[in-house]
């Protein structure tokens, strides 16, 4: 049995020994760099239709990255 996600669950993670707080949420989910207010989101339809590498980058040129 599954647990539903109706809350956002909140996880630190190491990515190249730089530490990051992950989001998941029932609307999908955010990676950002700790002590930063922003990060790559990712909602749970652009997953699924494919256009996650899309939204990824048009978040990424946004950002000046």
């Amino acid at each position: 049995m599954t647990t539903a996600l109706d809350k956002p669950l909140r996880r630190e993670i190491l990515i190249e020994d730089r530490a990051y707080t992950l989001t998941i949420d029932p609307n999908g989910l955010k990676l950002v760099e700790k002590g930063r207010r922003n990060g790559v989101e990712l909602v749970w339809e652009e997953l699924l239709s494919g256009d996650a590498a899309r939204a990824s980058a048009q978040q990424a040129s946004m950002a000046g990255g």
